[in-house]
């Protein structure tokens, strides 16, 4: 790793939730910090996330590969941890609970439990037809992205970073030498030592003109927004139809695939969804490695560069900036994140 970055000045490029989180540990580390984004704080894929921290349901999980698997170990704690440091952050631990009609129960992991119906209804009383088995899992936890984004941000600027919104950046200055000296932008350069890329998909486009190939894409995934009563969905409900959760009093979302067909399965999942109603859908571009295995770390051949980009970011943005931040600042390598290299491609 490289030396230590205490009196040095570091750019973070992206103020999505992983570029605020590293912005957040660096300046508590005692970087000088500066955060710069195209749009506002949380305003890209980050405020398009269904945002569920845990277990990730049961049988229709996305597989993540052991890097992926590793981050996302003790990611409850670590937004445990970010409470504690950052009072009022919006993380509501309502659990989850998984099931899939016509199947029988799964083996359940660390943190899970198979329930009978009548628990099943207990922990959602709304449910027409409460399954034969479901996968609870009490510690999981739903969070708004986009507040948590801000929180992050608001911690960072209280240790003295810099934040620059509305603020594109056009390119990764480079000295004689060829290592980084900072941004480019429409305002003027940004001058560091250290250049960290957590802008989503938009990182390979920042990468290509330095020669570094980052194999990053956007996968498109999209999010419902729905008018519904009050308390008609109590817990992160999972199954083969939809991920939903109550967002406010009178709002619902479900990551899934056809709004008529998700309307219909609310309504036919719970009592007292017949007024239940569409708002609005929007397709989120959520950056996939091709691998699917989060990209993480400096690149060798543009001294002063650092990737991070990463699929499930909500679930690991945490994490990966408190181990970003050690690697950055007291120039150390962490084992959690010695699979997440670029030079494995």
């Amino acid at each position: 790793m490289s030396s230590p970055l205490i009196g040095r000045a570091l750019v973070v490029v992206g103020a999505g939730i992983v570029g605020a989180s590293v912005a957040y540990h660096a300046a508590r580390a005692g970087a000088a910090v500066t955060l710069v984004d195209a749009g506002r704080p949380g305003g890209g894929v980050t405020a398009d996330s269904f945002a569920w921290v845990g277990s990730f349901g049961v049988l229709n999980s996305p597989a993540a590969g052991p890097a992926a698997a590793g981050l996302r170990i003790g990611a409850t704690d670590e937004y445990r941890r970010l409470e504690a440091e950052l009072p009022g952050l919006p993380v509501a631990w309502t659990g989850s609970l998984s099931w899939r009609a016509g199947e029988s129960a799964p083996e359940v992991r660390p943190g899970q439990e198979i329930v009978d119906a009548a628990t099943a209804a207990a922990l959602e009383p709304n449910l027409r037809q409460p399954p034969d088995w479901a996968v609870w899992a009490p510690g999981d936890a739903a969070v708004d992205s986009v507040g948590v984004t801000e929180r992050l941000i608001a911690g960072a600027r209280d240790h003295g970073a810099q934040i620059h919104p509305d603020t594109p950046v056009t390119a990764v200055r480079r000295d004689a030498e060829g290592r980084v000296a900072g941004v480019e932008t429409p305002a003027g350069p940004l001058p560091a030592a250290t250049v960290v890329l957590a802008a989503g998909a938009a990182t390979a486009a920042l990468g290509a003109p330095l020669g570094v190939s980052v194999p990053v894409d956007p996968s498109p995934a999209t999010l419902f927004r729905f008018h519904a009563p009050a308390g008609l969905v109590r817990t992160l409900v999972n199954t083969q139809d939809f991920d939903l959760r109550q967002v406010a009093e009178d709002r619902i979302i479900a990551a899934a695939d056809s709004p008529e067909h998700t309307l219909a399965a609310i309504r036919s999942t719970f009592r007292g969804a017949e007024s239940v109603e569409l708002l609005s859908s929007r397709v989120g571009r959520r950056p996939m490695p091709a691998d699917g295995e989060p990209i993480i770390g400096p690149v060798a051949e543009v001294p002063g560069l650092y990737l991070a980009v990463m699929h499930a970011a909500i679930a690991l943005a945490p994490t990966a900036g408190r181990l970003i931040a050690q690697e950055l600042v007291n120039g150390s390598t962490e084992p959690a994140l010695t699979r997440c290299r670029l030079d494995r491609f």
